[in-house]
């Protein structure tokens, strides 16, 4: 008999649950594949990581000697193991640990513990990779310091070790700005060149960062022509960059041999080469030669725009060439390239110095007719202009112009007006244009007093001008001694010799070297006034401390002589001007003519 078969239940599996998503570890923890299990850490990396955790953080203030926990490992803990502490990184220590423990190892004890070239330039790697560059290079200018000259290659091989299978190009160029700061450019050239021969794909900026801080360009072309030779694909606007700070410095023809470098290798000149070659060699007045130039720019294709017709203009219009400067902005305008402001401001200035104000003030109008913006300096063109022509009126009405266009005058615009009224005696427009100055905040320099001053004591105004004089020694400006002596001047022909006399002292007494003309000025007060004693006194002072009198002094002192002098023949002593070259022939010359009676004092003007 069969059994009966009882039925058992099933028992089914619950359905699996999908295992949770594995947790990342944090940004600055080395990868997975690298930590190793707890149990197979390396305890003397372990207690070194602590001790970093331990540790406080950039900025704050690391102490002052190593913690115990540390010392206790010194013994055996080595760079080698910091360099195995950075790669493995057993409890994930974030960098700015790692960093700290790196600084308080470096200060440590001598004989505890030395960090090698390696362990510098991992730890720099190390902060690099998490985007701390600003606590790398520190370090990297430590070592760089340390080393010394001649260490790049060196210091490049334990680089690419460093960095293992990631791009070294950073850490490189970090590395060379490094070299750099510690002021061993050399150095930093050769890092990078020998990166670049072991195919690192160094930026354009880090090699164009070092060119720019090389202290002659000389040099930044010699090392661009090395970089070149290492396979840095060559560009023109770093052969650009190069010749206009060759022409800065006044080598014009370095720079045209950059531009025929730049060809020979293939380059297409831009319009900014043909601009910046053009440029240098209208200010060296080499006008042919620019021209010449623009000729080859249009033969390969470059468009002159504003710029190179604006050099060529400057330099024309520099020439007294304007009526070709005209000729050449025809021509631009033909060529449907639109003036600018300084194209226009440099013509209107040419016009005006030629004389032809009204070609000036027609190009004005022809500015405002374009659309093209008048500038503050191309209005104080149009001032300087109408001033130089005597057109105060007009001047006046183009700085009103100017203030309606929401432009203020400034310093040059008030000296330029000043410096007009001075020249047309009219001085009291010349003191408020001044007194608007100040109220308007406009400060006055050495140029505006001195245009004042000259103006005041050329109309005999001495009183105003030695309280201007003294207005400029206050505001801490240095009247210079040509300043001093228009003063003086103005009291000595205004009869006042004893104020001249007294700022002539006052110019001895603050240490400044007086010359012959300064004393020629007083002594020409003195005998106007026929005070022929004091001149002879001053002309001892004057041979006393150095100063020889010129054909001026002694003709100065015959003129007085015969005009208030008792001589036997004064037709004499006037046909010895011009001829009387030394003090000895003057003296002679006065014993024979002069007959003896008493002179005026100087004390006799009282």
């Amino acid at each position: 008999m069969r059994r009966a078969l009882r039925p058992c239940s099933i028992q089914r599996r619950p359905p699996a649950t999908e295992p949770p998503p594995p947790v990342s570890p944090p940004w600055y923890a080395a990868p997975r594949s690298t930590l190793p299990p707890a149990s197979e850490a390396d305890p003397l990396l372990v207690a070194a990581s602590e001790v970093a955790l331990a540790l406080p953080v950039h900025p704050a203030p690391l102490p002052a000697a190593a913690p115990a926990p540390l010392l206790r490992l010194l013994p055996a803990f080595t760079s080698a193991h910091f360099l195995s502490l950075l790669h493995r990184n057993p409890l994930s220590v974030p960098p700015l640990p790692l960093l700290s423990l790196f600084r308080v190892l470096l200060a440590s004890p001598p004989g505890f513990f030395r960090h090698t070239p390696a362990s510098f330039l991992s730890m720099s790697y190390h902060l690099h990779s998490h985007r701390l560059h600003h606590l790398a290079l520190p370090l990297l200018r430590l070592l760089a310091s340390r080393l010394g000259r001649d260490s790049p290659q060196r210091l490049l091989e334990q680089l690419l070790s460093a960095v293992s299978h990631d791009d070294p190009a950073p850490l490189v160029w970090e590395l060379a700005k490094a070299y750099a700061d510690e002021g061993l450019l050399p150095d930093a050239c050769s890092l990078l060149l020998l990166a670049l021969h072991r195919g690192v794909h160094v930026p354009v900026p880090a090699w164009s960062g070092i060119m720019s801080r090389l202290p002659a360009v000389s040099e930044a072309y010699a090392f661009y022509l090395q970089l070149l030779g290492a396979g840095v694909p060559p560009e023109a606007k770093l052969f650009n960059v190069l010749m206009r700070d060759m022409i800065r410095s006044g080598e014009l023809a370095s720079a045209r041999t950059v531009f025929d470098e730049m060809l020979r290798r293939g380059v297409r000149p831009t319009v900014v080469s043909f601009n910046t070659l053009i440029s240098g060699m209208c200010k060296a007045a080499d006008l042919d030669g620019a021209n010449v130039l623009r000729g080859l720019m249009v033969k390969a294709g470059v468009t002159p725009d504003v710029y190179t017709y604006g050099a060529l203009m400057q330099g024309l219009c520099r020439a007294r060439r304007v009526q070709d400067a005209v000729e050449m902005f025809e021509e631009m305008c033909e060529r449907h390239v639109n003036p600018n402001t300084v194209l226009f401001t440099t013509l209107i200035d040419a016009q005006f110095k030629e004389g032809d104000v009204a070609a000036g003030l027609e190009l004005y109008r022809e500015m405002a007719a374009r659309g093209v913006q008048t500038d503050l300096v191309a209005y104080n063109a149009l001032v300087n202009g109408l001033c130089r022509a005597r057109d105060l009126k007009g001047a006046n009405d183009i700085v009103e112009e100017m203030r309606n266009a929401g432009l203020r005058p400034d310093k040059v615009t008030y000296t330029t007006l000043i410096d007009g009224c001075c020249k047309e005696g009219e001085l009291d427009m010349a003191m408020e244009m001044k007194q608007e100055m100040l109220d308007e905040g406009v400060a006055l320099d050495e140029v505006t007093y001195t245009a004042l001053i000259s103006g005041l004591s050329k109309a005999g105004r001495s009183v105003e001008a030695e309280r201007v004089l003294c207005e400029m020694a206050e505001v801490g400006l240095e009247p210079d001694n040509t300043t001093y002596t228009m003063v003086i001047d103005a009291f000595c022909k205004n009869g006042d010799v004893r104020t001249g006399f007294k700022l002539l002292k006052e110019m001895q007494n603050k240490g400044r070297k007086l010359g012959v003309v300064t004393y020629n000025v007083v002594m020409n007060g003195f005998c106007r006034l026929g005070q022929l004693k004091n001149a002879d006194m001053l002309l001892n002072a004057m041979l006393n401390i150095g100063v020889s009198p010129d054909d001026i002094t002694y003709n100065i002192l015959l003129d007085g002589h015969c005009k208030h002098g008792k001589v036997r023949d004064a037709e004499e002593l006037k046909s010895a001007k011009g001829m009387i070259s030394d003090f000895g022939a003057y003296t002679s010359l006065i014993n024979e003519v002069v007959k003896k009676k008493p002179t005026k004092s100087y004390h006799d003007n009282r």
